[in-house]
């Protein structure tokens, strides 16, 4: 996989190409795929891989959101929340493809939609805290339109920029793991992970997953091109076979639990394969928390929101474009300005359909291990989604295991990014070991954002280099000290 220098339009932070390639008609044009050193198969192909990892979010999003029980005992439908969330998905990653022309594709985030469900709905109602999420991506695309976005984005260093790129690897790579019951909790204080069930790898699940693992680590070490499609079709494949044999079912049906069944979607022909997708959800939202909680603790949770949606969104983009190769010497990547706006539309989007806030998904990933370079693939992916909408039984069937060996793959490679960061020097050294520690054991990419900043604001300060920093950088460290002090201020707020 190509991690050189971009070749692609005259756009802030782009590397130009002594010789550019003459495009292929308006759609090679446009999206600039032969002057990524891409095609239109390859782009079709690294959409469908994106949209295959991906798809699991049309599930696993109304369980999280349908689960959560607000002040007045409101809760939001599953279908509804289904229906919403591949509807916002679908728009988004095909307008991030349009406007950027970058493979990054949309989804609701997992760590605010859960935030919504465990958090914020035990103050306010569910269309009052959607129209929390409004306000939150009112203000990143303030942020971004204004530039301020971008220069927070350019003050960060080049080699925490690669820590991210590192821990997000670590992190997504964390994610696969877990899913598909290769590491488990343990239930006990140490250690607080383990093995499988009880220290070995038990289930038939997570032997496909395994399976599934190895056969596309071969494939993508021997260049096969679509490796990374194939392995997932064949893991699926073998799913379903398996399962009508050996009737596993799924690993939680209502109060009993089958520890060795399937995760989140169990791999079988539904009885149905067209739903009319319920859009009933859009437009359900109220600004009414401000006058049930108050202004400061409404603030407060606006800030929390604001916090973890634009860092999440800059250390990802950031991995993916570093990658893609689309990346120069400093991090930045074409187009960058449109690609923050857009992305705190995604917030906005997702208030207004409560399907919770969207934003890239580090997925993408798949698809660039798979070749897609230019937004094409967004809108592949993208309009995967939207027919989703009305298949939501058939997008089920791809196992969380098998697509976690996906997940696996794309960590190993962006681990890759390790070997340009500079360890001779311990000022440098710790923040960006903190970045890449922190983001996969809190489970959160804005966490270990925040634990780097910090620590190279402090550290680097503290060791003669206070004016390498950047004053940004210094305010934005402030900030992520009241980020992480939240929950003592929330209480201290009332």
């Amino acid at each position: 996989m190509s991690t050189g220098p971009s070749t692609t339009s005259n756009a802030p932070g782009e590397v130009e190409s002594p010789r550019t390639p003459t495009p292929k008609g308006r759609l090679d044009g446009f999206f600039e795929i032969t002057r990524r050193g891409s095609s239109i198969g390859t782009e079709v192909r690294g959409g469908v891989v994106t949209f295959v990892t991906m798809a699991y979010i049309v599930i696993l999003n109304p369980i999280i959101l349908s689960a959560g029980v607000d002040v007045d005992g409101g809760t939001l439908g599953f279908t509804q929340v289904a229906a919403a969330t591949a509807l916002t998905a679908g728009v988004m990653t095909v307008l991030f493809g349009l406007v950027t022309r970058l493979p990054f594709a949309f989804a609701a985030g997992l760590g605010i939609n859960s935030f919504l469900a465990v958090s914020v709905v035990g103050q306010v109602t569910w269309p009052e805290a959607m129209g929390l999420v409004v306000i939150n991506g009112l203000l990143i695309v303030l942020l971004a339109a204004t530039g301020l976005r971008q220069m927070i984005f350019d003050a960060v260093p080049l080699q925490l920029k690669l820590a991210i790129t590192v821990g997000i690897g670590l992190f997504i790579a964390f994610i696969g793991f877990v899913d598909a019951g290769l590491v488990t909790s343990t239930g006990a204080s140490s250690p607080p992970v383990g093995l499988g069930v009880d220290g070995s790898v038990a289930t038939v699940p997570t032997l496909i997953f395994v399976f599934t693992l190895l056969l596309t680590g071969i494939l993508v070490a021997r260049k096969v091109k679509g490796g990374i499609l194939i392995g997932l079709v064949t893991g699926t494949v073998v799913a379903v076979i398996v399962e009508a044999v050996w009737n596993i079912g799924p690993k939680f049906a209502g109060d009993e639990v089958n520890p060795g069944g399937w995760g989140l979607s169990v791999p079988e022909l539904p009885a149905s394969l067209v739903s009319i997708p319920d859009l009933s959800l859009v437009g359900q939202i109220s600004f009414g928390s401000f006058e049930r909680i108050g202004v400061l603790a409404a603030l407060m949770l606006v800030f929390t929101l604001v916090f973890t949606n634009f860092f999440d969104a800059m250390g990802t983009m950031t991995g993916l474009s570093k990658e893609a190769g689309l990346a120069d010497e400093k991090g930045d990547f074409p187009r960058i300005k449109s690609a923050l706006v857009v992305e705190g539309v995604g917030a906005v989007a997702g208030g207004l359909t409560s399907s919770s806030s969207n934003t890239v998904f580090i997925e993408s990933g798949a698809g660039i291990g798979e070749g897609a370079r230019t937004g094409f693939a967004n809108v592949v992916t993208g309009g995967l989604f939207l027919v989703a909408m009305f298949f939501t039984p058939l997008v089920s069937i791809v196992p969380t295991e098998v697509a976690a060996a996906a997940l696996v793959i794309v960590g190993a490679l962006m681990m890759s990014q390790i070997r340009f960061i500079d360890f001779s020097d311990f000022s440098i050294l710790l923040p960006v070991f903190l970045a890449i520690t922190v983001m996969p054991l809190t489970y959160s990419i804005a966490n270990g954002i925040g634990a780097g900043f910090v620590a190279w604001v402090v550290v680097r300060s503290l060791s003669g280099k206070a004016r390498e920093i950047s004053p940004l950088l210094w305010i934005v460290a402030a900030g992520f000290v009241l980020y992480f002090a939240r929950g003592p201020l929330e209480a201290l707020l009332g």
